[in-house]
């Protein structure tokens, strides 16, 4: 991943964190900047584990985007 993939698109996913697992239809973002962005909020809730799939197929789970917030 380069730095300018973050001005691509990406689709954000998020997979609910209660048992059993409920997942919501994923979400188109005109840049991974925002999906990242998305993510992080719904990360800092604690009801959702976020995936984010990039324009170029690269899925980035939870732990990835935990670790590399904008």
């Amino acid at each position: 991943m380069t730095l300018s993939d973050l001005n691509k698109p990406a689709e954000l996913t998020l997979w609910s964190s209660r048992t059993p697992s409920h997942t919501a239809p994923g979400r188109r973002f005109p840049t991974l900047r925002a999906a990242l962005a998305a993510a992080a909020q719904a990360l800092d809730t604690g009801e959702a584990q976020p995936w984010i799939i990039t324009e170029a197929g690269d899925v980035l789970a939870p732990s990835w985007i935990a670790s590399h917030r904008l």
